[in-house]
């Protein structure tokens, strides 16, 4: 299991280099684990976070106090 695991470690590092990702090796290895079926290319899935939009208008959620409130 050990070897299994540093082969792993050096083979994501390799990926890393090849593919010159500024992605930290253990944030490649936590999304390598659990979405290793995923049918998406591996610099996507490795590369940067897109920002989530903050905007609370555009959310689909309700709100259950608006209306306790009187607003």
């Amino acid at each position: 299991q050990l070897w299994i695991a540093v082969s792993v470690y050096v083979l994501v590092a390799i990926i890393r280099k090849k593919l010159e990702l500024d992605t930290q090796l253990y944030r490649m290895l936590q999304v390598l684990s659990v979405m290793p079926f995923e049918k998406i290319p591996i610099k996507q899935a490795l590369g940067p976070i897109a920002p989530r939009n903050q905007n609370p208008e555009l959310h689909n959620q309700l709100n259950l106090f608006n209306n306790l409130t009187g607003h």
